[in-house]
């Protein structure tokens, strides 16, 4: 188990800035940075030993990134571009939920 929560450990480090922020891409004249949302979540666990001494143990993580838009520097000026149809798949379960607990919370308060 200390083996995969130090690997765990060493990819975790190398994920920074590079993760949501692409690299500068020069198109006719104009800079443009892709611009990401990311997560990561990892976890892990072990067992007591059982009576022939084998322990159980696991672990696992994932992550995702989402491209959420687009900074584009012309002329002097920036501005950011969002990626609408990502948006909105990231936006839809979220108000989906929300919606969903507001129902309960009001239920609740009555």
């Amino acid at each position: 188990m200390t083996n995969l929560v130090a690997q765990l450990a060493e990819n975790v480090k190398n994920a920074g800035v590079g993760t949501v922020y692409g690299d500068p891409l020069d198109i006719d004249g104009s800079t443009i940075v892709p611009v990401a949302f990311a997560w990561y979540g990892f976890g892990g666990g072990s067992d007591l030993p059982d009576s022939d001494g084998n322990v159980a143990g696991g672990g696992g993580g994932g992550g995702a990134t989402w491209p959420i838009g687009a900074y584009i520097a012309t002329d002097g000026e920036v501005r950011f571009q969002p990626n609408v149809i990502a948006l909105l798949a990231v936006a839809t379960p979220v108000i989906w939920i929300s919606g969903k607990v507001l129902v309960k919370l009001i239920k609740t308060l009555r």
